[in-house]
C-alpha cells in the first residue's frame, strides 16, 4: 500500500475507484449513494452543477463529456477500477429540430469518455441503455431482437450499445450495457411521466393523460442499482446487453389509478393527450437473461414502489 501524508497508509488506494457519468441525476445519486454506503472511493462526472446534494465524502467534476480536451483535463489519468455511465437525457425531438445534440450527448461523449479512461486499472464498465433502443419490435423485448430507432435518442443509445460490443469483441473492453425500461422511485426529475402524476394527484388537480392504454414496465430504483452493481462484478456480464425491468407489466391507466388510490384524490383526464408518433403500445421486457447471468430479482413490487415514492413526494423540500 503506498504512503499516504506523513507517511501513513492512503487507505483511498485500497478502496474501489468508481466514476459515477451523470452522478447528479436520478439513478446516478442513486448510485452514487450506495458506492458510498459499501465505502468506495466515488466520483461523480456531470455537465452542469446541480440542486442534488451528493455525500461530502464524493469527488465531484463538472465537464462536458461532448469536449474531448476538457473532459481530459478534468478527469486527468481517468484511473478508475468501474464506471457506470447514466449521462445524456430523454428526449424525444425529432433530428431536424434538434435531435442532434442527443446523438452527440449519447454517443460522441461516450466515445469521449472512453477514450479518456485508463484500461490498464478498468475492471468493468456498466453503459445504462434504454427500453427505447426496442423502436416497435414485438413485447415482451428480448435482447436477441434488432433494434429499431424510433428517434435520434434511441439511435444514439443503440449506436453506443453496439460500439461497445465492438470493443468488447475486438479489444477486451470490459463493457456491459443495461438496458433499463421505465425506472421509477425518489427523486426522480418532476417532467417525467411518474411524478407528474403522482404531484397531479397529491395536489388535487385535474390533469390531462393519454387514453392510458399502453402497457409498461415499471422498475424501482434500488432494484436498478443493485443490477448495476452486480453486474460491475459479473465477469461474464462483458459484451452482453441485458434488459432491466420488473417482468411485469401493468397500463399506464391502471398505473394513474394506482397512484390515484395511494393518494386519495386527483382528476385525470384520460384522453386529452395524443399518443406519440411512432409510440409501441406494448413495452415491457423479457428479463430470464438478467436471472441466469446477473442471478438478479426484481424485489420491491409496485405498490410497495409506489406507496415509497409517494411519501417522498410528500415530504416538504
Amino acid at each position: 500500500m503506498a504512503p499516504g501524508r506523513n507517511g501513513a497508509p492512503d487507505l483511498t488506494q485500497s478502496r474501489p475507484r468508481i466514476l459515477v457519468v451523470g452522478g447528479t441525476g436520478f439513478i446516478g445519486t442513486h448510485v452514487v449513494s450506495h458506492a458510498v454506503s459499501l465505502g468506495w472511493n466515488v466520483c461523480s462526472l456531470s455537465v452542469q452543477s446541480s440542486g442534488r446534494h451528493l455525500p461530502s465524502e464524493v469527488r465531484t467534476i463538472t465537464a462536458d463529456i461532448t469536449s474531448s480536451r476538457e473532459l481530459r483535463e478534468k478527469l486527468g489519468t481517468g484511473a478508475f477500477d468501474y464506471v457506470v455511465n447514466c449521462g445524456g437525457y430523454i428526449d424525444h425531438a425529432r433530428f431536424f429540430s434538434g435531435g442532434r445534440r442527443l446523438i452527440d450527448a449519447h454517443f460522441d461523449g461516450a466515445l469521449n469518455l472512453i477514450e479518456s479512461l485508463d484500461r490498464d486499472v478498468l475492471k468493468a464498465f456498466v453503459n445504462i441503455g434504454s427500453s427505447d433502443e426496442y423502436g416497435n419490435n414485438a413485447a415482451p423485448q428480448l435482447e436477441t431482437q434488432r433494434e429499431s430507432p424510433i428517434s435520434p435518442y434511441s439511435c444514439g443509445k443503440i449506436a453506443l450499445t453496439h460500439l461497445l460490443q465492438m470493443l468488447h469483441s475486438t479489444e477486451g473492453f470490459p463493457s456491459t450495457t443495461l438496458r433499463f425500461f421505465l425506472v421509477y422511485g425518489p427523486g426522480q426529475d418532476d417532467r417525467r411521466f411518474l411524478p407528474q402524476i403522482i404531484k397531479g394527484c397529491l395536489d388535487g388537480q385535474v390533469f390531462p393523460t393519454s387514453h392510458g392504454e399502453q402497457f409498461r414496465d415499471f422498475c424501482f430504483v434500488q432494484d436498478a442499482v443493485r443490477a448495476i452493481f452486480l453486474a460491475l462484478e459479473c465477469k461474464p456480464a462483458a459484451g452482453q446487453v441485458i434488459n432491466i425491468g420488473s417482468g411485469n407489466p401493468v397500463a399506464i391507466r391502471q398505473m394513474i389509478e394506482m397512484v390515484r388510490g395511494i393518494v386519495g384524490r386527483g382528476s385525470p383526464q384520460y384522453g386529452k393527450i395524443p399518443y406519440r408518433t411512432g409510440e409501441n403500445m406494448s413495452l415491457y421486457p423479457d428479463i430470464s437473461k438478467a436471472r441466469s447471468l446477473l442471478h438478479w430479482e426484481p424485489l420491491v413490487d409496485l405498490n410497495a414502489g409506489l406507496v415509497r415514492t409517494i411519501d417522498w413526494y410528500r415530504e416538504p423540500t
